[in-house]
């Protein structure tokens, strides 16, 4: 079928264990990391809207903001390479560091990756919380670069090792969770720090991101190993122990068996970036590569960086701008939990599809909207009436992306890669993820300046490429155990005929009792 696949739960061995306090706790503390990410996202944005920072480091930018705007053009108002690679530098440090975090998190565990990555965002908000030059602000984002580069890799294959197959989807949205709070904190952040007097606002809303870092760096040093990376380094009897207290039960040995014999496969693989390039593991590669191509070509970074920026070029005043910010980012936060609530009641194809809809119109629309008021000039006004239709539509679009394609860009690529190479496929999903961030963050004012209204059109375009992709390519993956997804793939309807029958056969007959 062209559906995109489904295998019954018959096919896939159902696994018995509770779910465990331990285990929930665990993945709770785990999915702080992705406050780092998140507060980063959301304060960047509202910190280049202040005009003290503006004033202080991009001089030039002021100065336009500052100029009449009766015949200005609104789209350029921002336009600055400069400005850009302050928000953008960070990505591309994330997309090095990425690499390096992969070699780590299989050699030295996950909560190690997550350790450092902590520890080196606490050392860039220290940085650029004291800058007093461009220069200064690039080596602090491109620190806080590392450290999410780190929990990006981490957080995510953690999660998804240690949750039960039946709540996998719930307790993994938890880091999406964790970056939309962190969103929404940055956002009432700046909405706060804007009101200094003294005009240090800024200073303090960078300074802050520390928070979010210590949080994740104590709760880091309480975790325990995943048994998955507990076996990956050898330690086999501790593996069983964590195993026995994470399912909440001594009645493991099959499951157990599974990942002992998943952990066998894993070690005769001595090169994992080379490994995923075979045939067999063709789906699961050309996912990692387009979900988060394609999560980033939904042009969300573009709202939750530049909110404050694109609502005050849209003729939002100071105030408005930042609190539209904190509007959309509430927003962002509720739709949130409609994900945790449905992921495995619904599955992920569903979201997918119902999200990338919702976006196509809200996306269209807004260019519509933009389109009849400032045309292709640029000059013009909104009424309050359009305005307010046009917030309407933002939020609409991020409730959309954050239970769809924010938590399922995340959580999918994580629970589909075989042991032996999940470190290796985590790294390039994370790599795909920040290195079309960087492109977009660097090209949207630039883009915004020269396409005008047509940007919404464009980023509508590839949400319906997209959309599309998910309907005829992925298999639904919801209560599906993270070791036996092999079948899933050999069960779809294109993708079975990269996946070799064998590997599999063996688990299905434990299954069975042949």
């Amino acid at each position: 079928m062209a559906g995109g696949g489904f295998v019954s739960q018959g096919e896939v061995k159902q696994y018995g264990g509770k779910v465990t306090m331990f285990v929930v706790v665990a993945c709770v503390v785990a999915a702080t990391g992705g406050l780092i990410f998140g507060y980063d996202i959301g304060i960047s944005g509202g910190v280049t809207s202040m005009d003290a920072f503006l004033e202080r480091f991009f001089p030039s930018v002021y100065a336009r903001m500052k100029e009449s705007s009766e015949h200005q053009n609104q789209y350029c108002k921002f336009d600055s390479q400069l400005l850009t690679t302050f928000t953008s530098s960070l990505y591309i440090a994330g997309l090095i560091a990425s690499f390096f975090a992969s070699a780590s998190t299989r050699l030295f565990g996950r909560k190690v990756s997550m350790l450092f990555g902590g520890a080196t965002f606490l050392l860039g908000a220290a940085i650029n919380g004291a800058a007093t030059n461009v220069a200064m602000l690039i080596i602090g984002r491109l620190l806080l670069g590392v450290g999410v580069g780190f929990a990006n890799q981490s957080v995510p294959v953690y999660l998804s090792e240690m949750a039960p197959a039946k709540l996998r989807g719930a307790l993994n949205i938890g880091f999406q969770l964790a970056i939309t709070i962190g969103i929404f904190g940055a956002n009432l952040v700046n909405y706060g720090t804007s009101k200094i007097s003294a005009g240090y606002g800024w200073r303090v809303s960078l300074a802050l991101a520390a928070v979010p870092a210590i949080i994740m760096t104590t709760g880091a040093l309480g975790l325990p190993d995943t048994p998955n990376s507990l076996l990956e380094r050898g330690q086999t009897e501790k593996a069983r122990r964590m195993f026995k207290k994470v399912r909440g039960s001594d009645n493991v040995d099959d499951e157990f068996q599974d990942l002992v014999d998943a952990s066998e496969s894993s070690k005769q693989v001595q090169h994992p970036w080379k490994n995923i390039l075979e045939r067999k593991y063709r789906p699961q590669l050309i996912m990692a590569i387009a979900i988060p191509f394609f999560q980033q070509l939904t042009g969300i970074n573009v709202i939750m960086f530049y909110a404050p920026v694109l609502f005050k070029t849209l003729g939002f005043g100071d105030d408005a701008s930042l609190m539209s910010a904190v509007i959309s980012g509430l927003v962002n936060l509720v739709a949130t939990f409609v994900s945790i609530f449905t992921v495995d009641r619904y599955g992920r194809r569903f979201l997918f599809i119902q999200g990338g809809i919702q976006m196509t119109i809200c996306q269209v629309a807004i260019g519509i909207i933009l389109g009849q008021k400032f045309g292709i000039a640029g000059t013009g006004s909104l009424t309050k009436a359009s305005a307010d239709w046009v917030l309407v539509l933002v939020c609409g679009y991020v409730a959309a992306f954050a239970w769809s394609w924010g938590p399922l860009g995340w959580l999918v690529p994580s629970e589909i890669f075989p042991l032996e190479i999940r470190s290796a496929g985590q790294s390039l999903t994370v790599s795909v993820n920040l290195l079309f961030t960087f492109f977009i963050a660097q090209a949207f004012l630039p883009a915004l300046c020269y396409l005008k209204f047509g940007l919404f059109f464009f980023f509508a375009g590839f949400v319906v490429i997209m959309t599309t992709f998910i309907f005829f390519f992925l298999p639904e993956t919801k209560n599906v155990p993270i070791e036996e997804m092999g079948l899933v793939w050999k069960k779809h309807w294109f993708w079975g005929k990269f996946v070799p029958s064998e590997g599999y056969v063996a688990m299905t007959d434990r299954k069975t009792g042949a």
